[in-house]
């Protein structure tokens, strides 16, 4: 079976630790519950993500070198 994740096209998501999504949240004045979602059976989440866990994803852009966004895990 094909590791999805691995594919060169997947953007890197990793997981965040509590102290890191707090500066998030403090950073850009918003709720956990008001990021973008990500489905937890998504293939290119981190294996060990939860329901509640906030990802990481930084991804290639063309008006800057890389773009990163936060997505909430969700059920």
């Amino acid at each position: 079976m094909v590791d999805v994740s691995q594919h060169e096209l997947v953007p890197e998501h990793t997981l965040l630790d509590e102290p890191a999504v707090e500066e998030v949240l403090e950073e850009y004045q918003v709720k956990r519950t008001n990021l973008p979602k990500i489905k937890r059976r998504d293939p290119a989440l981190p294996d060990d993500a939860e329901p509640g866990d906030v990802v990481r994803i930084e991804r290639d852009s063309r008006t800057t070198d890389t773009a990163v966004i936060y997505r909430l895990v969700v059920q």
